[in-house]
């Protein structure tokens, strides 16, 4: 984390250098990161959405594809940054936030907090389930 602060404030670290920040990127999956972002985006800019009959039916499913897709996108940022998990955590979120943000801006559709917290709770389900398979592999 203090890598990339310093190279965001640009700063000098004598044991920080722009190959060391590479080897601790996988390129890779920062592709497949800014991929998702942009469906994601696209589905926000969609003024209405199909819906499912039943209103409860239709909101658990919605809210269910919110948390699944915050949940995917923490873990392509996982890996983007080489399961620094600090640093997916932060990407996604303030992600989650802008999304919530922009949407504010499309005929049709408003931003709201709540939905910033169901994707935050995608993203630490998916925190979740890395650390258990993660530490699985170690017994």
């Amino acid at each position: 984390m203090a890598n990339i602060l310093t190279l965001i404030s640009g700063a000098k670290c004598p044991h920080v250098s722009l190959t060391a920040m590479h080897k601790h990127i996988d390129y890779r999956f920062v592709g497949l990161a800014l991929l998702w972002m942009a469906l994601i985006f696209w589905f926000s800019s969609q003024p209405t959405l199909f819906a499912l009959p039943g209103g409860l039916l239709d909101t658990i499913f919605k809210k269910s594809a919110h948390a699944l897709a915050y949940a995917i996108l923490w873990a392509l940022w996982w890996n983007a940054t080489k399961r620094q998990t600090l640093v997916a955590f932060v990407l996604t979120v303030a992600y989650a936030i802008s999304d919530e943000y922009h949407q504010t801006f499309v005929p049709g559709r408003h931003g709201q907090w709540f939905d910033v917290g169901v994707d935050t709770l995608g993203v630490i389900t998916a925190m979740a389930v890395a650390h258990f398979r993660h530490s699985a592999k170690r017994i």
